[in-house]
C-alpha cells in the first residue's frame, strides 16, 4: 500500500509540474497549448481557423496570440503571446515502450490528465503512441514522463481511438524552425522505394570487403547481407535530386549518412529534415556496393 501511494503521489506531482507549462488556447476550438519558450507555445495547427486567438494561463490570465507559423507535416503550430510569463517546459531524455507516461492537457475547465504506457514508438513516421485516454482538449497538452518532463506533444486528431504524441527533440525542432523562419522546409530526393530482405543464405559479396554497416543495425562483417534489410529504388524522378545524383531504378540503398534504412516511411522522414544539406547513401548496385553522394532537394 506504501508503495501505491508513494506512486500515486509521484503522478499527481508530474502532472502539477507540467501544468505550470501549460496553457489553455482559445480557436476555433478550446485546446491545450505547451510552453516551448520565452513567450512561445506549440499547439496542434487543424484549430486555428480564428482570426483572433487567445491564451488562457495558469494563473487564469487572457493574452492575445498571433500565429507564427505552422508546419503541415507535424500538424504543429508555434504561437507568439505577447506578455505570457509562464515558464517552458523540460524536455525528457527519452523514454522506452512499456513506461508509464501522462497525458497532460488544459481544457477550458482545468488541467485534466490520463495515464497509460508508451504503446510503440513509430519513427519512420515521427508520432509516439501512448495508451493514455483521449480527452476533449488535450491536443496541443504534453506527454511527460514520471518527473513531469515533456516525452512529445499531444495529438488526439491523427488517428482515430489512439492518443499520438509527436516526440519532444521533433517538436522542438519544429518549433525553433518556425520562430526563426515561419516555416519547416521539406527535403525531398525524387524516388520510390520497397523493401527488399537478404534471406540468412544469402552469401553476397555485399559487405564483405570492411564491417562499416549503418550505425545502430550491426556489423555486416564477413557474412554478406544475411538477413538485412535494405530499400529497393524501383522510381526516379524526372530532373529530381536522385537523379541528378546518378541513382538508379535497382539500386538498393543501404544507409543515408551511416543511418540504415529499413521503411520507405523512415526513409522520407529522415529526408525531410535534410533540406539542401548534401549526403552519402550507400548503395548496392550489381553486387557491389558504393557511395553516391547526394544534394537534397527542398518542395
Amino acid at each position: 500500500m506504501t508503495n501505491f501511494q508513494e506512486l500515486s503521489t509521484q503522478m499527481a506531482d508530474a502532472v502539477e509540474a507540467a501544468a505550470a507549462s501549460i496553457v489553455t488556447v482559445h480557436a476555433a476550438r478550446p485546446v491545450s497549448g505547451t510552453v516551448v519558450g520565452p513567450e512561445q507555445v506549440l499547439t496542434v495547427a487543424h484549430v486555428l481557423h480564428a482570426d483572433e486567438l487567445t491564451v488562457r494561463t495558469p494563473d487564469g490570465g487572457t493574452l492575445t496570440a498571433a500565429v507564427v507559423g505552422r508546419d503541415p507535416g507535424s500538424d504543429l503550430a508555434l504561437l507568439r503571446v505577447p506578455g505570457l510569463s509562464v515558464p517552458p517546459l523540460t524536455p525528457g531524455d527519452g523514454t522506452r515502450v512499456g513506461e508509464l507516461l501522462l497525458a497532460v492537457g488544459r481544457p477550458p475547465h482545468g488541467v485534466q490528465a490520463t495515464l497509460g504506457l508508451l504503446e510503440r514508438s513509430v519513427p519512420e513516421r515521427g508520432w509516439l503512441a501512448t495508451g493514455a485516454a483521449p480527452f476533449r482538449g488535450v491536443s496541443g497538452g504534453a506527454l511527460v514522463d514520471a518527473r513531469g518532463r515533456m516525452i512529445g506533444v499531444l495529438n488526439a486528431g491523427v488517428e482515430r481511438g489512439t492518443l499520438l504524441a509527436v516526440p519532444a527533440e521533433r517538436a522542438l525542432r519544429v518549433a525553433d524552425l518556425l520562430g526563426t523562419t515561419g516555416r519547416v522546409p521539406r527535403g525531398y530526393l525524387g524516388i520510390a522505394t520497397q523493401p527488399v530482405h537478404f534471406p540468412e543464405g544469402d552469401g553476397g559479396r555485399a559487405g564483405r570487403d570492411d564491417e562499416r554497416g549503418p550505425r545502430g543495425r550491426g556489423r555486416w562483417g564477413r557474412g554478406g547481407m544475411r538477413g538485412r534489410v535494405g530499400l529497393t529504388v524501383v522510381q526516379v524522378e524526372g530532373g529530381s535530386p536522385a537523379e541528378a545524383a546518378g541513382l538508379r531504378v535497382g539500386d538498393i540503398l543501404l544507409a543515408l549518412d551511416g543511418e540504415g534504412m529499413r521503411h520507405p516511411r523512415e526513409l522520407l522522414e529522415r529526408v525531410r529534415e535534410l533540406a539542401g544539406q548534401t549526403v552519402t547513401a550507400r548503395v548496392l548496385r550489381g553486387g557491389e556496393e558504393t557511395d553516391v553522394t547526394l544534394t537534397v532537394g527542398e518542395r
